[in-house]
């Protein structure tokens, strides 16, 4: 039987593990996903090891950077975003090696794109974290200009406190790479001029949990287009597919 699975910590939630052993079920495909909750990143040879049946591995926080140092290849995506969600495995006699590939930037892109219109050149992303590199390599392949974000003053981000009524509309796209508002802090959002928003603003979290968070409904209330990121989970899945199974 093959096998398949995550490696993050901690992983009290796990999106990945019952869509695949759904998936797996309901396809007759004979093959397991399991969650490894490791401490330390410094475990992943010894899973490698123990686990000759394995094919494939998504990765989580917080290990999607140093994962890096681990791996035979990265794609040039996820080696430019500096980041890896999806490992394929490959044993080859004696020999494995393991290929590092970015699932957040197609799941992203696929989702965003059908809401973009000619009126979008710019986009805020809030947070500076992991997936926050892939959303910005999405946009910026779409064409998008982007700005990061940042509670604190950091080099080539702009803190919430300066985004003004201007800013926003100019930088109509705004997308929540943070866990602000996940459940169950389902009363917190972004601190941001929200009055200032107008049906030419897409609101993008890539939270699932609550379906609509505040961030979300605060945008919707002025008009602007809102959207989660349970579709952009799905895609990612479906790309994790493809990449251990070589289709990339």
């Amino acid at each position: 039987m093959d096998k398949y699975g995550l490696i993050g910590f901690p992983l009290e939630h796990s999106f990945s593990r019952s869509f695949f052993n759904e998936k797996f079920n309901s396809e007759k495909i004979d093959a397991q996903y399991i969650n490894f909750e490791i401490p330390a990143i410094e475990t992943l040879p010894e899973i490698i090891a123990s686990n000759p049946e394995l094919k494939g591995l998504n990765v989580t926080i917080p290990y999607k950077q140093k994962v890096i140092s681990y791996l035979d290849s990265v794609s040039p995506e996820a080696r430019a975003i500096g980041a890896v969600n999806v490992i394929r495995v490959e044993q080859n006699g004696n020999e494995t090696l393991l290929k590092g590939y970015n699932s957040d930037v197609i799941g992203f892109t696929k989702s965003m794109e059908p809401l973009l219109k000619d009126y979008h050149k710019k986009a805020l992303i809030l947070g500076t974290g992991g997936a926050s590199k892939a959303v910005d390599y999405g946009l910026r392949s779409l064409g998008l200009e982007t700005v990061f974000v940042s509670r604190y003053e950091r080099p080539g981000t702009i803190q919430y406190n300066k985004i003004t009524p201007d800013v926003i509309s100019e930088y109509n796209v705004i997308i929540n790479c943070t866990p602000c508002g996940m459940f169950p802090h389902i009363d917190e959002c972004p601190q941001l001029p929200y009055e200032a928003m107008n049906e030419k603003n897409i609101l993008y979290d890539l939270i699932y949990n609550p379906d609509q968070t505040l961030f979300m409904q605060k945008g919707e209330k002025q008009g602007a287009t809102v959207k989660n990121g349970l579709e952009m989970l799905l895609l990612q899945a479906f790309a994790s597919w493809d990449f251990w199974n070589g289709q990339e």
